[in-house]
């Protein structure tokens, strides 16, 4: 049994989906993950193709620091199917050398093996650092948002009772709403970080600025 991966700004172990070919904890508040060549976690609605081999590291936040001082509003909020442990919000500042189409680093929360979305950014095919989100209940879709200039963004994921939300910010105080859905088996599901390369040889993808908090959104539309 592999050992829990700790980082010191996640309050709570992460294990590893797909092991990677390195990765670093970087002092309080950053994490590199590298992905090998080939990587990518996609089960495409229009042809048999099935890929989950891309490195992400995920552990179960809906319960970290349940017990911690304002957790109990956020818990109850999320506890109407008697299975939501309480709402977070994750967030994670994402850099990566894009060289080939569809390299990403993500954010993902995961329920299972055919339940899953994560929020990208991600090398379009015309070249350009681009937000892509792809929820996941049995196949994959695919959703473009906007190019990032810069190819440097902020990511956000947030639980809101049984449902989650997707935001991005390019100036750290305004927040796009890019995806609000749902997930089949969503209080049993784990959240965290991945790399992928599915067309390139291997990408490296640093995660920085990283903060967990357990609050609710007060606004989805405006990401407050």
């Amino acid at each position: 049994m592999e050992e829990p991966v700790r980082v010191p700004a996640i309050p709570t172990p992460l294990r590893w989906l797909n092991t990677p070919v390195a990765w670093a904890a970087e002092g309080a508040d950053a994490l590199t993950i590298s992905a090998g060549a080939g990587t990518d976690w996609f089960l495409d609605p229009g042809t048999p193709g099935r890929f989950a081999n891309a490195p992400a590291l995920i552990g179960p936040l809906a319960e970290a620091g349940a017990g911690a001082p304002g957790g109990g509003a956020a818990g109850q909020r999320g506890a109407g199917d008697g299975t939501a442990a309480g709402d977070f919000v994750l967030t994670a500042r994402v850099t990566a050398p894009l060289e080939a189409t569809y390299d990403a680093g993500a954010l993902v929360v995961y329920a299972g093996e055919t339940s899953w979305a994560k929020l990208c950014l991600e090398l379009s095919p015309q070249g350009r650092p681009t937000l892509v989100s792809v929820v996941t209940r049995g196949v994959s879709d695919d959703a473009n948002a906007f190019p990032v200039p810069g190819g440097d963004v902020l990511l956000r994921l947030a639980r809101v009772g049984s449902a989650y939300a997707f935001h991005a910010s390019l100036d750290g105080r305004f927040w796009h709403l890019i995806r609000y859905f749902a997930l089949d088996a969503a209080g049993r599901a784990e959240a965290g970080f991945l790399a992928q390369s599915p067309t390139g040889q291997g990408l490296t993808v640093g995660f920085r600025d990283l903060a967990f908090a357990r609050r609710t959104l007060r606004d989805l539309r405006d990401g407050s």
